[in-house]
C-alpha cells in the first residue's frame, strides 16, 4: 500500500523510519512519561534541522510548500513511534491556517516553528461544543482598536508548550450560526489568559483556557471578520487526515509486535502462532490495517475537493479509520493476554493512543452522522447535475 510515494517521498518515509528506530524507543518513552515532559525536546530539534517542521510552510515564507502527502509520512511515522511531538497541532493546522489566511505579522511566526522553536496550539473544544465547530460561545468585542476575548476552552492539545494559541471566537450572532465566528492569534502569556493542565490517557498533555477580558491587537485576527469558520474547517480537515495517518503507523506498530508476540509465546508445548483461530484474528488485524489505509489514501485524496466533497470524504474516513484503530489495537491486547495490559509493555499505550485518535475531532459515531448529513446536502445537487447532463445527451 506504499507503491504511491514517489522517489522522494519513499526517502522522507526511510528517513522518518531511521529516526522513529533510533529515537522512538519505548524505554525512552516510559521515561519521559513518568518524568512528566510533554514531549522530548531534543527529538523536536532533530525534526527541525531535518527540515520536517517546515514541510508544509509556503515557499515564499520560508518553508519546502510540501503537498499533505509529505506531511502525512512524518505524521505516520511518529504514530508507529508513539511520539507525542506537537507536530500536527502546529505544523498541519495552525500551518495551514496562517498559510491561508495570515496577515504579515503572522506569517513572521514561521521562521520560530521552522527551527522548532515557536509553536500553536488551536483551541477548538468547548464544554457544549461536542465536536461540533461552529458551537462557539467564547465571545470577541471591538475595543481600543482591537478586540477583548471572554470565554473557556475546554480541550487543548499540546497547549503547555505552546507560545500562541488560535482562539475562534463568535464576533456576531449567537447559538449555532456558522456566519459571525473570527479567529484569533493570542500570545500565551496575555493578560487575563489562564490555562490549567492535565494528562489524557494516552499521556498527551492537554490545557484548558479561561479568557477574562483577553485584548488583543487588531492583527490578531486570522483571515476575515465573522467568515473564520470555513477556513477552520479546512484546517481541521488536514489536521484529521494527519491523525489518520498517525493511526495507520501505531496500528502498522501493534500489529507487527502482536504477530512477533504469537510467533514466540508458547502454550500447550507449541507457539501459540500456529492455533488457527488466532492465526485467523491475526488476519483480520492485518486486513483492518490495510483498510485504514485505503481510507487514509481517500482522505488525502480529497483535500483539494469543493468543500462539501472533501468534508463527506473526511468523515468517511475518519469513522472507518477509528473503528479500525480500535479493533486493531482490542485484538493486539487480547492476543497477548494479561501482560498486554500492563503498564511496561507498549501495546497498552498503542490502544489508548487509537483511542483517543478516535475521540479527536469527533469519534466514530459523530464522524457517521456527519457523513450522512453532508451525503443529505448534496443529494439535491448531485439529482440536478444528473438531470441536466441526461438532457443535454437527448439533446
Amino acid at each position: 500500500m506504499h507503491n504511491h510515494y514517489t522517489s522522494e517521498q519513499q526517502m522522507l518515509a526511510d528517513g522518518v523510519a531511521r529516526f522513529v528506530r533510533e529515537h522512538g524507543r519505548f524505554e525512552d518513552w516510559r521515561k519521559l512519561t513518568a518524568a512528566g515532559a510533554p514531549f522530548d525536546e531534543a527529538n523536536w530539534k532533530r525534526m527541525a534541522e531535518m527540515g520536517w517542521l517546515a514541510l508544509a510552510i509556503p515557499e515564499e515564507h520560508g518553508g519546502y510548500g510540501a503537498s499533505i502527502a509529505e506531511t502525512m509520512i512524518v505524521a505516520e511515522g511518529l504514530g508507529r513511534g508513539l511520539l507525542r511531538e506537537p507536530f500536527v497541532s502546529t505544523c498541519v493546522m495552525a500551518v495551514r491556517l496562517l498559510a491561508r489566511a495570515g496577515n504579515s505579522t503572522q506569517h513572521g511566526l514561521f521562521e520560530g516553528i521552522a527551527d522548532g522553536s515557536g509553536r500553536i496550539a488551536t483551541a477548538l473544544a468547548e464544554s457544549a461544543g461536542r465536536f461540533h465547530l461552529n458551537r462557539v460561545h467564547t465571545r470577541a468585542v471591538p475595543v481600543n482598536g482591537g478586540y477583548r476575548l471572554n470565554g473557556a476552552k475546554a480541550w487543548v492539545p499540546d497547549a503547555s508548550s505552546a507560545q500562541w494559541f488560535v482562539v475562534p471566537a463568535r464576533t456576531q450572532g449567537t447559538g449555532e450560526a456558522r456566519d459571525g465566528i473570527s479567529l484569533f492569534l493570542v500570545p500565551a502569556d496575555a493578560p487575563g489568559l489562564q490555562r490549567s493542565d492535565f494528562r489524557s490517557p494516552d499521556h498527551q498533555h492537554i490545557g484548558q483556557l479561561q479568557l477574562d477580558g483577553v485584548e488583543v491587537p487588531a492583527s490578531a485576527l486570522i483571515g476575515p471578520l465573522h467568515a473564520g469558520l470555513a477556513l477552520l474547517e479546512d484546517a481541521v480537515d488536514h489536521a484529521i487526515a494527519a491523525r489518520l495517518a498517525e493511526a495507520c503507523g501505531a496500528m502498522d506498530a501493534v500489529s507487527e509486535m502482536t504477530l512477533e508476540y504469537l510467533k514466540v509465546r508458547k502454550q500447550f508445548g507449541t507457539t501459540i502462532g500456529s492455533f488457527q483461530a488466532l492465526q485467523h484474528r491475526m488476519v483480520d488485524m492485518t486486513i483492518a490495517c490495510e483498510e485504514a489505509r485505503s481510507m487514509l489514501l481517500l482522505a488525502q485524496g480529497s483535500l483539494d475537493a469543493e468543500p462539501a466533497q472533501r468534508q463527506r470524504a473526511i468523515a468517511a474516513a475518519k469513522a472507518r479509520v477509528g473503528q479500525c484503530g480500535l479493533y486493531v489495537g482490542h485484538q493486539a491486547v487480547q492476543l497477548h493476554g494479561g501482560v498486554g495490559t500492563s503498564d511496561e509493555l507498549a501495546v497498552s499505550h498503542y490502544l489508548k493512543r487509537l483511542s483517543m485518535i478516535d475521540l479527536a475531532f469527533g469519534n466514530a459515531d459523530h464522524q457517521r452522522d456527519r457523513f450522512i448529513a453532508l451525503s443529505d446536502e448534496m443529494a439535491p445537487a448531485q439529482a440536478s447535475s444528473t438531470s441536466t447532463a441526461r438532457v443535454e445527451q437527448v439533446a
